[in-house]
């Protein structure tokens, strides 16, 4: 992890999983859970006096989900990390929570070993996705060409930006890296989404998992 002590928010509407939460991470090296809410508008009011790097948010919130709450808290504080909490059976919600910013989802059975992997990820710039539903997302999708020919498809450029994307990395930080405007990296991304044929972020990791065009 890139800091001595890295800060974990929990938005989390049932108290027993929110407190068994902070006692598994409370027991992390060199992590800790620095505040709770047990709703969108209690987190969001917290927010701008919060100091954490990770924010653990449920999905579906009493008051408002996950997807409005991200969006908002990403247009006060653009660094934060946020990982969804979900379980099975919300697809169209980790999708738009994804495409709304966050940086990776978790299924709530998770366990600890998984749970540190997803903080040390995401601490580095990384996403996340738990292993258990990247397996059910891949088997979703039908696979209709070889891996060989799905590479076929895409440029040199494109499967290096294909890389970064998967590493989390915006257009300025993808065009940083590769010495091209942010624009040409808005290019190449479409049509990589238009070739792979994924409508957003989440569905082209999926798919780039599935065909081992990346690793994660």
């Amino acid at each position: 992890m890139n800091k001595k002590n890295v800060g974990i928010f929990i938005v989390e509407d049932v108290e027993l999983f929110r407190k068994g939460l902070t006692l598994v991470i409370n027991k992390f090296e060199n992590t800790r859970v620095v505040g709770e809410a047990g709703t969108g508008k209690e987190f969001l009011n917290l927010l701008p006096g919060l100091d954490a790097d990770i924010i653990l948010m449920d999905i579906e919130l009493p008051d408002m989900n996950g997807i409005e709450i991200t969006k908002k808290a990403l247009a006060v504080k653009p660094d934060l990390k946020i990982i969804a909490l979900t379980m099975y059976g919300e697809d169209e919600y980790i999708e738009n929570m994804i495409a709304s910013g966050a940086k990776g989802f978790l299924l709530k059975t998770i366990g600890k070993e998984e749970l540190k992997k997803a903080f040390a990820a995401v601490s580095n710039g990384r996403f996340y996705y738990s292993e258990e539903l990247m397996s059910y997302f891949c088997k979703k999708m039908t696979k209709t060409k070889s891996d060989d020919k799905i590479k076929d498809i895409l440029t040199a450029r494109e499967l290096e930006i294909l890389k970064y994307i998967a590493k989390g990395l915006n257009d300025s930080e993808i065009g940083d890296a590769l010495y091209i405007s942010p624009r040409t990296v808005s290019t190449h991304k479409s049509k990589i989404l238009f070739k792979t044929n994924c409508n957003n972020t989440v569905k082209l990791i999926i798919f780039a998992v599935k065909h081992n065009l990346i690793e994660l």
